[in-house]
């Protein structure tokens, strides 16, 4: 045991105060309209559903147009965890599917595209939208407030950015409401003026800043844009387009892009047992980290365990495991003493700064075509949820700390899965063996 009190010791001098940032739900499910439930129906639909996922997950457009893309996606069931077909209040079919993670990830590798994971910089845009001469700052929309022309148009921008976002699976904060009136406010962002708009920001979460202008000349949209933050390029960038719909899916798809390029992993990193950072709270002592680690260890997906970090009383371990990552979350689960702490985690200090949402919520379905299925009943698990309830569950941003040393910082963005907390209750529990 003398080495492994050396390396605790060791990895507790290590210790920095955490900061924020976004871990991303939801990238590995989509939902598509089909024509029905037919076997060649839903073929198309699954295809259509993993090109959505490729593109969020890989960060580019640019992947389905690489070598062995085409037959991937005609493969697309093999990936599936779950499916659900319901219609819409329309009466639109729509399917909604989970694909596999660890699956997803190593199809991706085959063909030699990059892999973006699931912890991702926050990006808190600051929009000044003209139009016919009047310029709005886009923000959250403010509850209960009757809305005038200049307030519509915000809105539209808003909705167009939001699922923009949605789509590539990028974490974009607008600014509350709460500033919509603060015309010097708006001309620093018009004029691209960075200092006031970081004062005002500070108190929001964030981990890079865009001022964004946005503008008509005849029958084109152009937004320009400058960055402030991780060493993003500060000059300015620009895209045009013909509606504000495409307008920002150009500007998301260009800012997915710039990010992709710098935090994705390339293919021949992706490797054949995946690694998850598991993070225990509570862990006060040199015995509480043996037995974490026993347990972890006995769990029939892992492969191996080592520690990786610690902080104060926070242990850090990375994990290899077999299989999908929701199995191993439903092996950890049966051991009372992994408590899991997604509802613990601090919402950082800017509660004001909303999130968008990344899934596109499913509207009320009023009559189903099928139940839930499983593609694969052995990794989906009996409490597999139906994509239905994930995107429900998962339509919000989660905020989980990473260090704020810059190289740890990148290590954690360049993860390729998200950071699973427990805190570690030692105490004993009736019905196991419980103690440290």
């Amino acid at each position: 045991m003398t080495w492994v009190f050396a390396l605790f010791t060791f990895l507790l001098a290590g210790f920095s105060a955490p900061a924020t940032a976004v871990t991303v739900p939801g990238l590995y499910s989509a939902r598509v309209p089909v024509a029905g439930s037919a076997p060649d129906q839903l073929a198309e639909g699954y295809a259509d559903g993993l090109s959505q996922v490729l593109v969020r997950v890989s960060g580019t457009r640019d992947v389905l147009a690489m070598d062995g893309a085409e037959a991937l996606l005609s493969d697309a069931e093999s990936l599936l965890l779950s499916y659900q077909v319901a219609r819409d209040e329309s009466g639109q079919s729509i399917l909604s599917m989970s694909f596999g993670a660890v699956g997803v990830n190593r199809a991706l590798a085959s063909i030699n595209a990059p892999v973006w994971g699931a912890n991702r910089p926050l990006t808190l845009a600051w929009i000044a939208a003209e139009d016919r001469g009047s310029r709005t700052l886009v923000t959250r929309p403010a509850v209960d407030v009757a809305g005038d022309a200049r307030e519509e148009n915000a809105g539209t921008w808003q909705a167009a950015f939001d699922e923009a976002a949605r789509k590539r699976g990028l974490p974009v904060a607008l600014p509350p409401s709460d500033f919509t009136k603060d015309r010097e406010l708006l001309s620093d962002i018009w004029g691209q003026f960075i200092d006031r708009v970081k004062s005002v920001s500070r108190d929001l979460d964030q981990d890079v800043l865009a001022l964004v202008r946005v503008s008509r000349t005849g029958g084109q949209w152009r937004a320009g844009w400058v960055f402030d933050g991780m060493a993003m390029n500060a000059g300015e960038e620009s895209v045009v387009a013909q509606t504000p719909e495409a307008l920002a899916e150009a500007m998301i798809d260009r800012w997915a892009e710039l990010y992709a390029s710098r935090y994705a992993v390339a293919a021949s990193e992706v490797g054949d047992s995946p690694q998850v950072d598991i993070v225990l709270r509570g862990v006060t002592s040199l015995e509480g980290y043996a037995r974490a680690n026993q347990v972890l260890e006995s769990l029939t997906p892992v492969v191996s365990v080592g520690a990786h970090r610690v902080r104060d009383e926070q242990l850090t371990l990375r994990v290899a495991f077999s299989g999908e990552l929701d199995q191993l979350r439903e092996y950890i689960a049966l051991d009372p003493r992994f408590v899991p702490m997604e509802s613990d985690l601090p919402d950082g200090p800017g509660n004001a700064a909303e999130m968008t949402m990344l899934n596109q919520t499913p509207s009320p379905a009023t009559s189903a075509e099928g139940a839930t299925a499983s593609a694969d009943p052995e990794q989906a698990g009996p409490d597999q949820q139906s994509p239905e309830e994930e995107a429900a569950d998962a339509s919000l941003f989660t905020y989980q700390p990473v260090p704020v040393d810059e190289e740890e910082a990148r290590e954690a963005f360049q993860s390729l899965y998200q950071i699973l907390y427990y805190r570690w209750q030692p105490s004993p529990v009736i019905g196991t063996d419980g103690g440290e």
